[in-house]
């Protein structure tokens, strides 16, 4: 795991790949609790024993967007800046769905840092995610997304 003191040291990480995150199992008990917080209950989602008849691999597959919100999760298994007063989510360049993510797989998160530029107190980070599922032959995720960590 990459350690700095201060937000400001990341930028000597700027233009690199970070690593790639701990595996996470997606499962259906995350699944369903994503669904009851936002609503979206489509069958494709909750609906066990109708997706062992109608999709393929016979599973329920996660939400895009409960896959893009494991990214602060995994990405904290990379790097950790000691020490920081906060760091808040400051948005998204692009995000696309590129693959599905079956209910009991497991994914992983690789990171870089596109940019990591000076703001008032600390540092507006850029990154490129791209996550994948064990044994998948291309990604199910490709994220840039954005971060502000404050000294």
């Amino acid at each position: 795991m990459l350690e700095v003191e201060r937000p400001s040291d990341l930028k000597a990480y700027e233009g690199k790949e970070i690593g790639v995150s701990d595996w996470h199992t997606v499962t259906q008990e995350q699944i369903d609790k994503f669904a009851d917080a936002t609503g979206d209950h489509q069958w494709i989602h909750v609906d066990v024993e109708r997706a062992k008849r109608e999709m393929p691999g016979g599973k329920t597959i996660a939400h895009g967007w409960l896959t893009l919100s494991l990214v602060p999760r995994l990405a904290s298994t990379m790097y950790r800046v000691k020490n920081r007063s906060r760091g808040l989510n400051y948005g998204a360049n692009r995000v696309r769905f590129t693959g599905m993510v079956p209910a009991g797989s497991r994914i992983r998160l690789r990171l870089k840092f596109k940019s990591v530029e000076a703001v008032e107190g600390g540092v507006r980070i850029t990154s490129e995610g791209t996550m994948e599922v064990e044994g998948g032959a291309r990604p199910v995720l490709v994220a840039e997304t954005i971060g502000v960590t404050y000294d």
